[in-house]
């Protein structure tokens, strides 16, 4: 008796609301899966517009929603008859005085076995108490076991819901940090652009006053020599009659009719470049028209590398090949410079670096000491670019990380020689990678400049 009581005890406590702690009235579910009465829930959430916190495990939905829980509603309903049955225990009919040992499934209630056939239980489905106990029990544990099922499959789609939302946000961000990276890019060319732009400028408003110093300084002097030659006719000219014809013929030969300055054309170089900029020239066309033929000096390569016969490639091996010495030829590193040298204009070419081993590509100063080592930087007359291990990093003073979004399979690499330009390029779609602050090469000559380390790692000069 103390146990079945015990059970039943435990039932009411988990049909009971956590807000009124009595029998579930009208019991609705919310999102999180708990039940509460209606009415309960609803006052609890009264005045709230958004963030309803769920009073038994606190956590939070964004919209006010809960649904019937009919299942439990039923579940409630038997939980009440055993809880009556429970309250009255097995003991005497009060009216017969006979053991309740019945119960009636119509009224839901223990009766005796003169009850049993009274008028008003006649008709009723009667069944022995402790089949009609085991039998509700099972009821319950299976409307249970149903419920719980439900709260599992409940859960399980919240948290596939949330995974999947993480995952579109995670999508989100990702395409938010391309976009920012493409207009960091676009932002970086312009900005190139401009500075380049007004650089060139610069250079030819120096031109321009130059060219109107020279010319205004012409001008004064042909105005000073053409005043002289006006006032000495003017004296002549107030000479008398008889003393007028002396000396004419030798001031009329100094005074001869001189060549005036003509109108200073526009310089050929400002008139070019108004021209380009009124036609907005992109990058891809001032690339493909400074492209030249760079190929590569075999006397200046390190005995481990090795150059193709038609000068555009180079190899790396892990043993040294007999070579003849040179002043020209690298011992320490491996190295290998380009044949041509550039001490004007702008210069483009572009380099297959392919996918993995080391490498490194720019330019170097002619004075550079091939035989020694040298720091890796503008400073020491080296611009260069270089890859390991999928790394990028711009060879400045102190290094520059480069990270890349991507893997260029073909480097481009522009000089810029009056400006002091070098600048590197994805040459498959000309986006700008790095570019050095403005140098000067001060008239020496400066050759492109290879490293390479690798097995089997190969740079190819594109045509």
């Amino acid at each position: 008796m103390a146990t079945e009581k015990s059970g039943v005890e435990t039932l009411q406590r988990e049909l009971a609301c956590s807000i009124c702690l009595d029998y579930f009235q009208d019991p609705v579910s919310i999102q999180c899966g708990h039940n509460f009465c209606r009415a309960c829930i609803t006052k609890c959430w009264a005045g709230s517009v958004r963030n309803f916190s769920c009073p038994q495990c606190r956590k939070t939905a964004r919209k006010r929603n809960f649904r019937p829980n009919r299942e439990l509603a039923s579940v409630i309903e038997i939980a009440k008859g055993l809880s009556f049955q429970a309250a009255k225990g097995l003991g005497s009919c009060e009216k017969h005085q006979e053991a309740l040992k019945l119960f009636c499934e119509e009224d839901q209630t223990p009766i005796c076995v003169v009850c049993r056939e009274s008028q008003a239980h006649r008709t009723h489905t009667v069944v022995p108490i402790e089949e009609a106990g085991l039998d509700y029990k099972e009821q319950i544990q299976t409307r249970l076991q149903t419920l719980k099922e439900e709260r599992e499959k409940l859960l399980g789609f919240k948290k596939s819901e949330e995974g999947r939302c993480q995952q579109h946000l995670k999508q989100t961000q990702a395409e938010r940090q391309k976009i920012v990276s493409l207009f960091q890019q676009l932002h970086q060319m312009l900005e190139e652009k401009e500075r380049l732009l007004l650089v060139r400028l610069k250079e030819l408003d120096k031109t321009i006053v130059r060219i109107q110093n020279e010319t205004v300084t012409k001008l004064s002097e042909e105005i000073s020599h053409l005043s002289e030659q006006i006032s000495e006719m003017e004296r002549k000219c107030q000479q008398a009659a008889n003393e007028f014809p002396q000396g004419v013929r030798s001031t009329l030969s100094r005074c001869k009719k001189g060549k005036s300055q003509q109108q200073v054309e526009i310089p050929l170089e400002l008139e070019l470049f108004l021209k380009e900029f009124s036609q907005g020239n992109s990058v891809r066309k001032m690339l493909k028209e400074s492209k030249v033929n760079v190929t590569l000096d075999p006397d200046t390569a390190h005995p481990e590398l090795t150059v193709s016969e038609d000068r555009k490639s180079v190899r790396w091996g892990d043993t040294q090949r007999k070579v003849p010495d040179n002043p020209k030829r690298f011992d320490t590193q491996p190295y290998v410079l380009g044949c041509e040298g550039f001490t004007s204009g702008r210069h483009y070419w572009e380099v297959e670096v392919g996918n993995g081993g080391c490498w490194a590509l720019g330019v170097a100063r002619e004075s550079v000491r091939w035989k020694e080592e040298s720091s890796h930087n503008p400073e020491g007359g080296i611009w260069i670019l270089s890859q390991s291990v999928g790394e990028y990093w711009a060879h400045t003073s102190p290094l520059t990380t480069l990270y890349l979004s991507w893997d260029p399979r073909r480097i481009g690499l522009l000089l810029d020689y009056e400006v002091g330009r070098v600048s590197f390029f994805d040459a498959d779609n000309q986006k700008p990678i790095f570019t050095f602050p403005p140098a000067s090469f001060g008239g020496e000559r400066v050759r492109p400049w290879f490293r390479l380390c690798g097995e089997d790692m190969l740079l190819q000069l594109c045509p």
